[in-house]
């Protein structure tokens, strides 16, 4: 992660005061710094105001500056935040994919802050979240989308094998498992009874297609998790690797066209949640995905299957960040409406399937 800044009117994702609840003991984060990476001085933590799984805090330690990873406070899903699945990755593939960051140092017992935890490299940025640059031309924004899709493709088309990362996933059945899998740990998170989310499950059980050729997928790529330069020339760090694996990259493309809104969308769907991409100039989801194959060699009939899935999914880790907030297990703010947004992303699918279109 980092903290975003530079470009004329850029949106800022500067660090802030920590919320209430997850704090980090600084006695001992510095004294694990001062024995893993041998900096000394002051430790002063702040946090970072995006993103709603695992949690991401701006470090200071006497002149060098650090970004640290851990799982949300009270989480019921442990597999979902694995501290040590992050690190593998970024290890293996920061020598290969230029964008990965840096692993400095994990703790993966969590003695240290009674958790899992790592530091790594900050790059510091623009993150795109809520707001485009003032003044920004259509054509400066259209080569935004550009660079997203072509730093998917980049990823995709990195030798996982040869980086180490070949037993990182289990790619024969992945779009079997998926299927399945996401719509058991909705089962297992369920707070509302929502008619759609039952009807999409069903049809995307139904209509699976065959495993395309296996990639290194990141599973969540989408802008806010892309730093780019302070020019905003090029991406400099793709951020959030916790659900990376190995396994078919439409599955992957299907996850980013989820969070891509569009002007034609209905009201709800079209939220701050999900970004900058219904602002003037940005592509349309059938142009992204249109750009997506072309540059990657990869064709489908299945356009529809992959959306709709990825629109599931990401209805799903709401319900299941909605659920830790329905319990009691955290009580930040920001979750109390998300199982409005699940109905929303639900309800698109569904309008999805129906026209058997991305459009």
């Amino acid at each position: 992660m980092t903290a975003s800044g530079g470009a004329s009117g850029a949106p800022l994702d500067a660090p802030r005061a920590i919320r209430a609840g997850e704090e980090l003991d600084t006695t001992a984060l510095a004294a694990f710094l001062d024995r893993e990476l041998g900096a000394h001085g002051a430790v002063s933590v702040q946090q970072f105001p995006g993103g709603h799984s695992n949690l991401t805090y701006a470090v200071r330690h006497g002149d060098r500056e650090y970004v640290l990873r851990r799982p949300p406070f009270g989480s019921k899903v442990k597999s979902a935040h694995d501290m040590g699945r992050e690190v593998a990755v970024l290890s293996k593939l920061a020598p290969v994919y230029a964008c990965a960051p840096r692993v400095l140092a994990f703790d993966g017992a969590g003695d240290v802050l009674g958790a899992p935890f790592y530091i790594m490299e900050r790059r510091h940025g623009v993150i795109l979240r809520g707001a485009l640059p003032a003044g920004l031309s259509p054509e400066r924004t259209r080569a935004l989308c550009e660079q997203l899709v072509d730093a998917l493709v980049l990823l995709h088309a990195v030798d996982f094998a040869a980086a180490g990362l070949g037993e990182f996933g289990k790619p024969v059945g992945y779009v079997e498992r998926q299927v399945r899998g996401w719509a058991e740990r909705y089962t297992g998170s369920q707070t509302d009874d929502i008619a759609a989310m039952t009807e999409v499950a069903a049809w995307l059980a139904a209509h699976r297609p065959g495993d395309g050729a296996p990639a290194l997928i990141h599973n969540d790529f989408k802008f806010d998790n892309v730093i780019f330069d302070p020019q905003l020339d090029r991406i400099i760090g793709v951020l959030d690797w916790e659900m990376a694996t190995i396994g078919d990259p439409l599955m992957d493309l299907g996850t980013s066209l989820s969070y891509w809104m569009q002007a034609t969308d209905a009201p709800l769907f079209r939220q701050p949640l999900f970004g900058v991409t219904s602002q003037p100039g940005m592509l349309t989801r059938e142009e992204i995905a249109a750009r997506y194959l072309a540059r990657s060699g990869r064709s489908t009939d299945a356009l529809v299957f992959y959306y709709a899935f990825g629109l599931f999914k990401t209805a799903v880790i709401l319900q299941q960040i909605y659920y830790r907030y329905a319990k009691g297990l955290t009580k930040d703010p920001r979750f109390a409406p998300f199982i409005v947004v699940v109905r929303a992303l639900a309800d698109q699918a569904k309008v999805a399937l129906d026209r058997h279109s991305i459009a």
